[in-house]
């Protein structure tokens, strides 16, 4: 149970760390650009505005999904999990954590266009799934 914990903690570090880089990257562009205070006041120019802001997002990890199940059938509690991160095009990442009675492991799959080059897992296929808009 420790080292499932841990792999958890590492995984949720890693992830909050990916997040900390994204914000800090954008942060740093709207202090370059004058942040809120450049916000043109007409209304045209405040729409140019949200589309930019929409464009920018498309790349963000936006799209997320948690399927929790039991890898094994001698295992209950549901302590498998696999996660999806996608962004608006389907690109991302799905990562699972098979936990065993001795043993967790931990996987990542590079998603692109909804897809994958590997074969996924269908608690992997699902998670997908249930991130797609």
């Amino acid at each position: 149970m420790p080292t499932v914990l841990a792999s958890l903690a590492l995984l949720v570090a890693l992830v909050a760390f990916v997040f900390s880089v994204v914000a800090l990257r954008r942060g740093s562009s709207a202090s370059r650009s004058g942040g809120a205070d450049a916000l043109p006041e007409d209304v045209v120019g405040l729409r140019q505005e949200v589309a930019a802001l929409q464009t920018e997002t498309r790349t963000a990890l936006r799209h997320l999904a948690v399927v929790r199940y039991d890898a094994f059938g001698d295992m209950g509690g549901h302590l498998s999990w696999s996660v999806a991160l996608l962004d608006d095009a389907g690109d991302g990442v799905v990562l699972s954590s098979i936990h065993g009675r001795s043993e967790a492991r931990t996987y990542a799959k590079s998603i692109s266009g909804w897809t994958c080059e590997q074969q996924l897992s269908p608690e992997e296929d699902e998670a997908i799934t249930h991130a797609r808009p």
